[in-house]
């Protein structure tokens, strides 16, 4: 079954491609694998790590078909995709978990980031999550993903490259000025705390895009301390919460943690760790799509002002600290 990446020279990239990954199964209506008795996880747990049945990226890949060329470049899809089990329960979601439970959760994730890091083959370890219909999960108990990629992805290496030369004009740190310029003018803040601001960015493209961004230097999640990682699952849980609170509804959303490449360089003087989260929704049953000008140009567009959004957002949040 073919599996294999394929060079991007329009854009230096890669292309993981997983046949197998046609086969996904859509949640089952009567079972879930994930629900403890399934059989495929633990009898009891709190968080699992579960090892994807259909990876795009594998520790042991087979060798790539030969179809390429002398532009063409294939290369083995080596890595690993595992899958993060929030919980047992198979309807709570992130701001329906205790603390104790979200302290839990945020060992798995550094356990695993710094796991997988210890094979130089991983270039990049990316914790992420898809949450809704909206986004294609097939599955929805509660869970999110980690990629180890045997490169850095186009984004975060874009990111690099504008952050190191911001660095190298102004001597600062590009993310400190970010922060800045958010606090200075407020209407898109959406949550602050010793160590975490969170906010719509004047920049993003989606209209409840928040960044979460940390204000000290720190550059993966294994820095943190246990008191930064509470810190930052109690904003998650109140900005989740509070998006499920704006419409009355599951907020479906993608959210990446935006972390350090491993095994290369140092990106301390530039670089910082923050999470972006991608929620399709311009209203309660509207999708905003990226069609061809966002496809095809990577010109984003939004069809609505942050300000206003982000004013609807932390309203929304009040209510869910009311009704929590």
């Amino acid at each position: 079954m073919m599996a294999e990446l394929r060079y991007n020279p329009l854009l230096d990239d890669w292309t993981m491609v997983a046949a197998a990954r046609q086969k996904r199964p859509n949640m089952p209506k009567d079972t879930c694998p994930f629900c403890p008795g399934s059989g495929k996880v633990p009898d009891h747990y709190d968080v699992h790590l579960y090892h994807n049945d259909f990876p795009v990226l594998s520790p042991n890949p087979p060798e790539p078909d030969d179809v390429g060329g002398s532009l063409y470049q294939t290369k083995e899809a080596k890595g690993k995709c595992e899958v993060v089990l929030y919980s047992p329960d198979h309807n709570a979601t992130v701001p329906d978990l205790s603390r104790d439970h979200m302290s839990k959760l945020f060992e798995l994730w550094t356990d695993t980031f710094a796991n997988l890091e210890k094979d130089p083959e991983h270039k990049y370890i990316m914790i992420f999550e898809n949450r809704g219909e909206e986004v294609g999960v097939t599955m929805p108990h509660p869970h999110g993903q980690i990629y180890a990629y045997p490169f850095v992805p186009l984004k975060i290496r874009t990111e690099l490259a504008n952050t190191k030369a911001y660095y190298e004009k102004h001597q600062r740190n590009m993310f400190d000025d970010i922060i800045a310029e958010e606090k200075k003018f407020g209407k898109r803040v959406i949550m602050e705390n010793d160590s975490f601001l969170a906010f719509i960015p004047f920049f993003t493209d989606y209209p409840f895009g928040v960044h979460i961004v940390s204000k000290e230097e720190k550059l993966a999640i294994t820095e943190f301390t246990d008191e930064e990682k509470q810190a930052l699952g109690d904003m998650l849980q109140q900005i989740v919460g509070g998006m499920d609170c704006i419409y009355d509804r599951l907020f479906p959303y993608m959210m990446t943690m935006h972390q350090r490449p491993s095994n290369s360089g140092d990106v301390s003087d530039y670089y910082r760790f923050h999470i972006e989260f991608y929620p399709p929704l311009r209203d309660k049953n509207k999708i905003k799509y990226n069609a061809s000008s966002e496809t095809g140009g990577w010109a984003a567009a939004n069809p609505t002002r942050v300000e206003e959004t982000a004013n609807m957002l932390r309203k929304a949040m009040k209510k869910f600290e009311q009704e929590g």
